[in-house]
């Protein structure tokens, strides 16, 4: 057999990645879990750290792409906010995309 790379092959080290990045991954999961099974109260200032992580992620996700994305992105971020404060979520996805969609397609803008 030659040593041909074809669509299904797979270097021995992505492979050792993949598989080690799914262990810490799993680790890091059931971690979490074990740690906070273990505890009979949750500590007040645990508690407010934890409900702080859902706004801290969405900020990482959203302020990147508004700050050094194009017009196009920050039009449809300003519209899926706007619309995010009055309907469901799915409302805001499909509002979103037709809004980036309009500005890169409908007006030119970004990419």
């Amino acid at each position: 057999m030659d040593n041909q790379i074809t669509a299904f092959s797979i270097d021995p080290n992505t492979a050792l990645l993949i598989v080690i990045a799914a262990i810490a991954t799993y680790l890091t999961r059931i971690g979490g879990y074990v740690l906070m099974s273990s505890m009979k109260r949750i500590p007040p200032r645990l508690e407010s750290a934890l409900n702080a992580v859902p706004a801290a992620v969405l900020t990482t996700l959203v302020a990147q792409p508004f700050v050094y994305g194009g017009w196009d992105i920050k039009i449809a971020m300003a519209v899926a906010l706007a619309v995010g404060l009055r309907f469901p979520g799915l409302t805001l996805l499909a509002v979103g995309w037709a809004a980036v969609m309009a500005a890169r397609y409908g007006f030119g803008l970004g990419a």
